[in-house]
């Protein structure tokens, strides 16, 4: 069981909760304490026990917290330190996100058998490209780009406040320049039901990897599900790969010509065809928000997140669902 003391008691973090667990760690939120009864609430990424001593789990969890060191940008999740235990243990610590993550939005609508309205939804994915186009963009104290490319698009990595703001998490997978461990070509990274087709067919990847992934979740929020997905992990990989393209106005009546047009160039196979930018596919998305006047705002955003975690009942997981 992972041990927490090495942590409370050297660096005078009280654990609250814990947060989410994934392959590597496990997050917990924690009052950061001070002088003069100064605390602060921060989320801390704790390398599991297991693998902190094996030298690529290692490897992996420092080059994620130098690699996000530098990503400040509202639509980013902040990581503020990393530090390493008497006991050898690595952890982050990270800015703590109060509000449930997008998986969450999208089973709760699902409770209450409701559709996310399209404007909220775009709004979302725009928030996303946004950070994704400051990340992609990221340069290094020399100016050389870091060529970053997440890797990990999906709706548990979309973390929303109930202040209405966006932000991408969990960089873990990510590739960059000199910074973190990369074996493309032998292994694949990411999610099978979110890959992108580059990741889906062990390619070296680029910015655009990240472009396919975030109109899956686009039309996974338009929908309520991932039209990808399958219960057997590589035929959710040879969905990605040659399922044919729906058209999504036939899916769901509201969505227009415009927006459909978006989707497509998202999910274009041939990253030559697709969105060349996540800055040029956020050009798209608020022209298609904003080009008729008033659309979505953070403050909009954070009323219709508090209201609908309010009114639905307890949502069952994804994995119950299918059972």
């Amino acid at each position: 069981m992972q041990t927490l003391k090495p942590i409370t008691n050297e660096l005078r973090y009280d654990i609250v909760r814990k947060i989410a667990e994934g392959g590597m760690g496990i997050v917990y939120e924690a009052a950061q304490r001070g002088a003069g009864n100064f605390t602060k609430s921060v989320a801390l990424k704790i390398i599991r026990e297991e693998y902190s001593a094996i030298a690529e789990f290692q490897k992996n969890f420092i080059g994620e917290a130098r690699l996000v060191a530098d990503l400040i940008h509202t639509n980013i999740v902040q990581t503020y330190h990393l530090g390493k235990t008497g006991a050898g243990l690595y952890y982050m610590v990270m800015e703590l996100v109060r509000g449930p993550h997008l998986e969450q939005l999208i089973e709760r609508h699902h409770a209450i058998n409701r559709q996310v309205p399209v404007d909220i939804a775009v709004f979302i994915i725009s928030r996303v490209a946004r950070g994704l186009a400051y990340a992609h963009a990221k340069t290094d104290n020399d100016g050389r780009p870091l060529k970053i490319v997440h890797r990990d698009i999906g709706p548990k990595n979309i973390l929303f406040t109930y202040e209405g703001d966006v932000k991408l998490t969990d960089f873990g997978i990510a590739k960059a320049l000199d910074l973190m461990y990369n074996e493309e070509g032998k292994v694949i990274a990411g999610k099978d039901e979110y890959l992108s087709p580059e990741q889906a067919t062990y390619a070296v990847t680029d910015a655009r990897a990240d472009l396919f992934p975030l109109g899956i979740v686009l039309t996974e929020i338009l929908l309520g599900q991932n039209i990808f997905r399958c219960a057997d992990r590589l035929k959710s990989r040879r969905n990605i790969l040659s399922m044919p393209i729906p058209k999504f106005s036939t899916l769901r009546s509201d969505i227009d010509d415009r927006l459909e047009a978006i989707i497509q160039k998202a999910l274009q196979r041939d990253r030559e065809k697709r969105y060349q930018t996540a800055a040029e596919m956020l050009t798209d998305l608020e022209l298609y928000l904003y080009s008729d006047g008033y659309g979505p705002t953070n403050e909009k955003l954070g009323v219709y997140i508090k209201d609908l975690m309010a009114c639905a009942p307890s949502v069952p997981s994804r994995a119950a669902r299918r059972r």
